[in-house]
């Protein structure tokens, strides 16, 4: 048997499954579950053994994560975490959290890569794991990396290179360390695997992606979709090309066209009554999706 570890940078990791869900064409985040899959048919692929023969055994994730009064004064914080979690726990993924700092004014995550690098290499040394696999971008990883070879695992990398325009201008990039690259056994490029293979819908890459929650018709009645949350109602306060924002106090919720069910963006005007789901976004800001229009 092939025995396989996974390591998340929980950060990066919604960062990458936000990209796809927000600003990739797909709409759709990243899920655990289909990306398991796809590790075992990689190592399988890069040496040359049944995947039957490929498990992975140990998974962990590792994240900063807001107090409960904090996450408490953040709308829907605690119940995405909770989510997260479910989703993680579903899967056999071990969660550690570290408490997000505020320091000098910012709030910041410390000490997490750190704490990843140390459990992954203990674990690699206790367990001899023949693959370990990191979900990260960050050069930090390098002398864990280094530690890993000199004990004779081998090491795989899932990352991501994209950009994009964010809606107020500006250029948004992430690129990994040419450095964690350099040093890797199994350097794996996630975006352009993605990229050429969803054009031949294959089941593998397809399952990278969590399906889209069933939609509901008109004569269904309104109801709490599993895992989803609560439909919320409020009126539409403005819109410019493409987006929106729905009247929501404290703070006005944005919303892209993309996110609209049922409905088409020409159809639906300031004062408009509509109901949505609350999501997060990368910045920890709250705003609206699967938003439909309430028609009279």
């Amino acid at each position: 048997m092939i025995k396989i570890a996974v390591f998340y940078d929980g950060n990066y990791f919604l960062h990458v499954s936000n990209y796809y869900n927000y600003v990739h064409a797909r709409r759709s985040r990243l899920s655990i579950t289909g990306l398991h899959q796809f590790i075992r048919h990689q190592a399988s692929d890069e040496l040359e053994v049944d995947v039957r023969h490929c498990h992975i055994v140990d998974a962990h994730y590792f994240r900063g994560r807001y107090s409960a009064w904090e996450a408490s004064q953040r709308g829907n914080q605690l119940f995405y975490d909770r989510l997260m979690d479910d989703n993680l726990m579903s899967e056999g993924v071990v969660t550690h959290y570290l408490p997000i700092k505020n320091i000098s004014g910012f709030r910041m995550e410390k000490g997490v890569d750190v704490c990843l690098a140390l459990e992954a290499f203990e674990l690699a040394f206790l367990k001899k794991f023949e693959i370990v696999v990191l979900v990260a971008s960050d050069g930090d990883y390098v002398p864990l990396i280094k530690k890993l070879n000199a004990n004779g695992t081998k090491v795989m990398v899932l990352s991501w290179d994209f950009e994009y325009t964010n809606d107020d201008g500006q250029k948004m990039v992430t690129r990994t360390s040419q450095d964690l690259l350099e040093e890797v056994t199994y350097p794996v490029a996630m975006h352009e695997i993605i990229e050429n293979r969803l054009r031949k819908n294959e089941p593998v890459i397809n399952n990278l992606f969590i399906p889209p929650p069933v939609q509901r018709t008109n004569h269904q009645p309104l109801s709490q979709p599993e895992m989803e949350g609560e439909f919320h109602n409020s009126t539409i306060l403005s819109l410019k090309s493409g987006y929106g924002f729905i009247k929501y106090p404290p703070n006005n919720l944005f919303f892209h066209y993309t996110s609209l069910l049922d409905t088409d963006f020409n159809e639906i005007h300031e004062g408009d009554t509509v109901e949505f789901h609350l999501d997060i976004n990368e910045n920890g800001e709250e705003i609206a999706r699967d938003v439909r229009l309430i028609r009279e």
